[in-house]
Parts: structure tokens; C-alpha cells; sequence
């Protein structure tokens, strides 16, 4: 963590998704704001140096050619993703395979990752990327590690993120490395994306994760399941709101949801402890009772098992400043 000048070095080509390079430069762009702090020194290149098409349509003209770039301590190289077809851009790759590995850090948003690994720079590692890619990147490049679940994973110095706004989440997790969690919690505010996810948090909310159940009943339930996460969730009371026998719910909802109800019932209530966390004051006991877990320890288990840390420190590290 630290002041010293740093270089973010953005690659940019046809069918680029826009939002995959704004997003996350936009955050590096920000420390400039910060009186007594070095920004972060902002570079586009494209094979030949020529303008860019995204995905979307709009044209980017890039600060200079990729091919006389060369990433060194200091550099972070951001790979942001795009619409493939069957090939990928050669230059592109080649030039991933022969400078990728000199930058201090490499960063892929979405399927990005899919180029760092068709360059190889995940073999050995592990790695996510877009939800619908992921399939293809553990198919492909069985020599990669795939972790569909996460907005981002770190593995030494390679970073990568799922689908466009998680480079978002993740640009603010490097800006907190290098500059401290004061710094990334400000820029977040003014970016208006209020506060980070942390990397191991689903891709997906507990809404869209679980699929939607085909009959009413069901949908009816897993709606009030969101609205009432303090109720009295077990299998008997949410199958009599169904009006279905308690083995009969159970099967049903699995079957057209994807998960059990008590994994769905849990996903509800961790993503709403941790909304609670993050913007309120409410004390941890206060909120394990808003969630229907009764007690403190009851909801650290809960989240211990999902996040990957306790609700104390999920707080330290992502609530909003108080005072």
C-alpha cells in the first residue's frame, strides 16, 4: 500500500464490451481527486493502434499500438472482455503470451480470462469469468482451476472477474491494495456504486441464482421467502403456504429451482444480513434476529459457511463510515 505512480495498461480490440474498460477505468481514474496522491497513469492500446468497435457499436480510439507496449513493475494490464466466435484475435494472444507475464499484474474483466487463458497465464491458477463462460473456460483449458461462483478471484498477481460491473467490484479491491480502504470506499461513493462485494461473494443474487419456479405456489413462496427473512422458514410452514404436503414442496422446489429450500431459504437470509452490515448500525445479535437466526453465533456459522469470514470483519472491511 502506498503513493508510488502506478500504470494501468488497457487493451482494446473489435467487439470489446464497452463497459468492461469504462467501468473499471473509471475507478483508476478517480484517485486522481486525491490531493497528495499519485494517479494512476491511464493507457489504450489496440492491435496497430487503429480505432475499436464494441460490442455495443460505439468506437474507441485507443492512445497507441499494442505492439510496442511493454508492461514492467508497476503495470497492471487490463483485459477486458468481448464477443468471441470460434477464433480469437491472434495479436492479441501472441502478445498476452510473449509481455503478459512482465506486468506486476495481470486483470481480466468477464471473459477477458478467456484470453489470458488461451495465452496459458492460468495454467496452474485459479480463475473465473462470466457466468455462461465458465463451462467453456473448464472445458478448453482444462489446466485452469474454474470458480463459477465468485465476482472475482485472486491468484497471485492475476486477477480474474465475472461479468462487466464485477471488474468494477474488483478495480476497487486493487485500489485498496495499493492506496487503502479509505480511498476505495470514497471513489466507490462517488462512482455511486455505494460499497464492494467482496470476491467471494455468488456471481448472482439468491433471487437470480436459484431459477424461477415454473407453478405460482412456488413462485408465491420463494417471493414472501425474500420479504419475510425473519419468519419461520422450515419446509412445514413454507409448505402449507404452498398448500402442498411437506415432501411434496421439498421435491417440487427443488426440481424447479435447482436448490433445496433450506439452501434457498439460507441465501436469502445471508444476503440480507449482509445488506444490513453494510449500510446500517444495527447491532450483529439485532440483526441475526432480523434474519431469523435467532443468535450471534447461529449467523456467524451462516456466514463463515458463505462468505468465507465472520460478520464482524465483513463489516470492518465493507460497511459504510460512520460519523
Amino acid at each position: 500500500m502506498g503513493s508510488s505512480p502506478r500504470n494501468l495498461l488497457v487493451l482494446l480490440y473489435d467487439g470489446v464490451q464497452s463497459l468492461d474498460v469504462t467501468g473499471p477505468v473509471e475507478v483508476f481514474a478517480a484517485l486522481g481527486h486525491f490531493p497528495g496522491r499519485d494517479a494512476y497513469a491511464i493507457r489504450t492500446v489496440s492491435p496497430a493502434g487503429a480505432p475499436v468497435r464494441t460490442s455495443s457499436g460505439l468506437t474507441l480510439v485507443p492512445d497507441g499500438e499494442l505492439e510496442g507496449a511493454r508492461p514492467g513493475p508497476g503495470t497492471t494490464v487490463l483485459v477486458p472482455g468481448g464477443r468471441y466466435c470460434v477464433d480469437f484475435e491472434p495479436r492479441l494472444t501472441d502478445w498476452l503470451r510473449a509481455h503478459g507475464g512482465g506486468a506486476e499484474r495481470l486483470v481480466s474483466v468477464c471473459t477477458g480470462g478467456l484470453l489470458l487463458a488461451e495465452a496459458g497465464l492460468l495454467d496452474g491458477r485459479r480463475a473465473t469469468t462470466h457466468w455462461n463462460a465458465c463451462e467453456r473456460m473448464a472445458r478448453d483449458y482444462p489446466a485452469v482451476t474454474v470458480e463459477p461462483d465468485p465476482v472475482y478471484v485472486r491468484d497471485g498477481p492475476v486477477a480474474t472477474s465475472a461479468g462487466v460491473t464485477a471488474g468494477i467490484d474488483l478495480a476497487l479491491a486493487l485500489v485498496e491494495e495499493d492506496h487503502g480502504r479509505d480511498v476505495a470506499l470514497t471513489i466507490a461513493r462517488h462512482l455511486v456504486v455505494f460499497l464492494r462485494r467482496p470476491g467471494n461473494q455468488a456471481q448472482f443474487s439468491a433471487q437470480l441464482a436459484a431459477q424461477t419456479a415454473l407453478r405460482d405456489p412456488l413462485r408465491d413462496v420463494q417471493q414472501w421467502i425474500s420479504e419475510h427473512p425473519g419468519e419461520d422458514l422450515g419446509v412445514e410452514h413454507l409448505a402449507a403456504r404452498a398448500r402442498l404436503s411437506p415432501r411434496h414442496f421439498a421435491r417440487a422446489f427443488r426440481a424447479e429451482t435447482g436448490v433445496t429450500p433450506g439452501r434457498y431459504v439460507e441465501r436469502v437470509r445471508v444476503e440480507h444480513a449482509r445488506r444490513l452490515l453494510e449500510e446500517g448500525g444495527e447491532g450483529i445479535a439485532q440483526i441475526a434476529r432480523a434474519c431469523g437466526y435467532g443468535t450471534s453465533e447461529a449467523l456467524r456459522r451462516a456466514f463463515v459457511r458463505t462468505l468465507g469470514q465472520p460478520p464482524a470483519e465483513y463489516r470492518r472491511r465493507f460497511g459504510a463510515p460512520r460519523g
